[in-house]
């Protein structure tokens, strides 16, 4: 749509500017900003003017015939694509873009964490399902595990968090059933930069430096800082933008994996240094952890969203609350409320904050507690829940249904010429991790188990061995027994409300890919927990908050009926996607990136 077609649609009140007076006056010398270094915001002033599609859209969508990849650096699209080319599969690019943005994008990803992945086989004509995810250390018990508790949690940093990493297993697990290249090969392009180096770009020097300040921070609880200053310290404080980054640690590392698979890290020398360096610093992974360590095939959820079937992880993750979410909103005409209006925002809150009392109550590791998820996601229980939601007003009391006898991430995602889509996500939880690195291996472990719930009765509570509640999750989209899309919105929380804010945009409001994801989304904050995640002080309904693009008449009518609106924090998700669409004979790849991070979507 033009953009003089667009905001005609809207309210006066959302295109009116703000008063002169508030504006800020333009400096008679425009400044000489340090590239990523600050940020001149004038909250008057959008983007340019497409000539064609939404007004908000920050680009075209890229289309290719025979491969596509989506991620959250650049060169690690570029090392995706490059793979395609060589005759790998979608599985042997996703591994190859993963590798290196565990070196590129390390706030977000990295060897150290898990990875959780949908994918479409196109010879099985279904989505296929896989979790990577590490359990806590069999020689840590719930009893010391309290006692490190702060505020009836864990910590959000240092050993007591750290979990076995998923990561490696899944890429050989995926490379076993789905790969085409050597698996050596798939490492070459991230040794490469970590050996001759690679630029830094903006949002991820920002949060090298951010993370580097949380680790040192007094009280932090971080055993040892000095191994993760010596690699992303620069010499400084962390990297400025721009600058050439070289980890050849984990060059090493990435070397001894691509020569000896799975095996060199979960019981070769890298297992053995681990063991070493926890034992050093008072920690308790150990090398039987490690060596115990499997990921698992698993079968996909799916939900009918308006002939759309929406595919969820199981497992320990949030999955299931997208599916919630739409469930609950298939009751509800969003087409009608309009894009962008109070009711609809209003109503994907309010079936946010239901399917989150249930991922508080319910979500955790099954093979450690019974998770009744069938019943979480029928019809039959959205349809009760969806009773719940007021037009008019914010629902006050918000609780769990009673069940029959309860962050940084990287998301991406490719395509290859056989029709083979995966869905991959991978994290090392909040930010970098843990803040621990091991002796001479170049990567932080992550912190997932501060997620682990330290209450008595509940589902995800600590065990020896368990799997703690994961928020990372994949996003895949059928339609009429066949792929359509692959995408995730990563972000700890907002990674379900980010979900279904797509599939609603593409559903309900028809955006095509990259619109999809360039429109203003909201977040909500403060649903029911028992972990890490709860933020203190927050009002009785929580905070709502919306980006800054949200129409001025739809925020002052949220607030008008209840909604507390919080500011944008840049806590909203980072988005990719790939969709296969036919042109006749013609199958086609639309792939589009996130205008919030430093990556992009290529095709051929």
């Amino acid at each position: 749509m033009h953009r003089r077609t667009f905001l005609a649609t809207l309210p006066a009140a959302a295109v009116a500017l703000p008063a002169l007076a508030q504006r800020p006056e333009p400096a008679a010398t425009p400044p000489r900003w340090a590239p990523g270094e600050e940020r001149f915001i004038r909250p008057d002033v959008h983007g340019g003017d497409r000539p064609v599609g939404a007004s908000f859209a920050s680009r075209t969508a890229a289309y290719g015939l025979s491969g596509a990849a989506g991620t959250a650096h650049p060169l690690a699209t570029q090392a995706g694509i490059e793979t395609l080319k060589r005759g790998g599969s979608a599985v042997d690019a996703a591994i190859a873009i993963n590798a290196c943005l565990g070196l590129l994008e390390p706030t977000s990803s990295g060897i150290g964490g898990d990875c959780f992945v949908m994918l479409w086989d196109p010879r099985a004509r279904k989505v296929m399902g896989l979790a990577g995810s590490g359990g806590s250390p069999r020689g840590l018990s719930l009893e010391t595990a309290r006692a490190h508790a702060k505020n009836g949690a864990l910590p959000a940093l240092g050993a007591i968090t750290v979990s076995v990493p998923g990561a490696v297993d899944a890429w050989w697990m995926l490379h076993q059933r789905y790969g085409r290249l050597k698996w050596a090969e798939l490492f070459e392009p991230a040794i490469a930069y970590a050996e001759h180096g690679a630029p830094v770009p903006d949002i991820i020097a920002y949060y090298i430096r951010r993370n580097l300040v949380a680790f040192r921070r007094p009280g932090a609880g971080v055993e040892e800082t000095d191994n993760a200053m010596r690699i992303w310290g620069m010499g400084g404080d962390g990297p400025k933008t721009g600058s050439v980054f070289r980890n050849p640690d984990l060059a090493r590392t990435y070397k001894a994996i691509a020569q000896g698979g799975r095996d060199a890290f979960y019981k070769g020398e890298i297992a053995k240094t681990i063991d070493a360096y926890f034992k050093r610093i008072g920690g308790w992974l150990r090398y039987e952890d490690l060596a115990a360590h499997h990921g698992e095939w698993i079968e996909p959820h799916m939900t009918d969203y308006r002939g759309v079937g929406v595919h969820a992880l199981g497992a320990n993750t949030q999955g299931i609350a997208t599916l919630q979410m739409l469930n609950i909103l298939e009751h509800f005409d969003l087409a009608g409320a309009g894009f962008q209006s109070p009711l609809s925002i209003h109503l994907q809150a309010e079936a946010k904050r239901l399917a989150y009392e249930d991922r508080a109550r319910f979500y955790a590791d099954p093979h450690f507690s019974k998770v009744p998820v069938e019943w979480l996601i029928s019809k039959d229980y959205a349809a009760e829940r969806a009773k719940l939601i007021r037009t008019d007003r914010i629902n006050p009391d918000v609780r769990p249904g009673q069940a029959p006898s309860h962050g940084d991430t990287t998301y991406f995602t490719a395509a290859d010429q056989d029709g083979m889509m995966v869905s991959m996500i991978q994290s090392n939880f909040r930010g970098m991790g843990s803040g621990l690195v091991a002796d001479g291996l170049g990567f932080m472990f992550q912190d997932r188990g501060q997620l682990f719930s330290l209450q008595d009765g509940h589902p995800n509570i600590f065990a020896p061995g368990k799997r703690p509640f994961q928020t990372i999750i994949p996003g895949f989209a059928t339609m009429g027994g066949d792929a359509w899309m692959s995408f995730g919105v990563m972000g700890g929380d907002m990674q379900p409300q980010g979900q279904t804010q797509i599939i609603v945009n593409r559903r309900d409001y028809g955006l095509e890919i990259q619109s999809a994801g360039d429109a203003p989304r909201w977040h909500h904050e403060g649903s029911s927990q028992s972990m890490g995640e709860d933020t203190p002080g927050l009002p009785p309904a929580g905070l709502l908050r919306l980006e800054t693009g949200v129409p001025e008449a739809t925020r002052k009518a949220l607030a008008d009926i209840g909604w507390t609106i919080g500011s944008s924090d840049g806590g909203f998700g980072r988005y990719e996607c790939i969709e296969k669409r036919m042109d006749g004979p013609d199958r086609v790849y639309a792939a589009a990136s996130e205008m919030r991070a430093d990556g992009c979507a290529l095709a051929y």
